[in-house]
Order: C-alpha cells, then structure tokens, then sequence
C-alpha cells in the first residue's frame, strides 16, 4: 500500500482536471506503483502468497482500467501507456482488433489497409 505523500504525488502528475483524484488515467497509475512495490517485495519474501493474491487481484483491476480506457478515449490510453512504460501484449491488441473488426467491418478493413500503406 501507497503512503499517502507517494499517492499525492502521483495524483499530482497524473490528474486529469484539477480536483481529479478517481479517473481512469490516476487508478491506473496508482495501481502500477503498487504492482511495482508488490512486485519487488515478493522478490525477497517469494513465499509469501497472501500478498501474490494481492498482486494478481491489482494487476486485475489494472488490466480492466486499461481496457476501459482504450474503449473510451485511445490518445489518453497511449500516452499513458508511454508515461507508464506499460507492456501491452500483442494478444491482447489483435483480440481488441478482432472485436474492431467484428463491430464496425468497413472501417475495419480501412484501417488494416492503411497499417499496410505504412508498412
């Protein structure tokens, strides 16, 4: 868990408005400052599996924040993503373009040709 200066800070850097504190972009970033320091503990005390479950629940939330985040607004999603230094697996990106694809197939198809042209 974050000290509340730790948490502050990265409210600070990470608001999207003045009085933010809860959007999607300030979780994220919390989340993965407490994935990071869960992450580095269990290095050290790697039996200690309380605290992996806590780990798996957050990277959890996280991953579900990160989606709902690149459904709603993709510019913020990565930016954030670049700030974060957040690997986003390529299974994860080709089942979003499935879906895409499965949606809307016009604009689909629009969108591989142009990844083709930029190739």
């Amino acid at each position: 868990m974050l000290d509340k200066s730790s948490k502050n800070r990265i409210i600070k850097k990470f608001k999207t408005h003045e009085t933010d504190t809860g959007s999607p972009q300030v979780q994220i970033a919390i989340l993965t400052e407490e994935i990071k320091r869960l992450t580095d503990h269990l290095k050290q005390h790697f039996h200690d599996f309380s605290s992996r479950r806590g780990l798996m629940k957050k990277v959890g939330e996280r991953r579900r924040l990160l989606r709902y985040l690149e459904r709603t607004d993709e510019t913020s999603f990565d930016e954030l993503v670049k700030k974060l230094k957040i690997k986003i697996s390529k299974k994860a990106k080709a089942k979003e373009e499935l879906l895409f694809k499965e949606e809307k197939p016009e604009e689909a198809e629009e969108v591989a040709e142009e990844k083709v042209e930029e190739e």
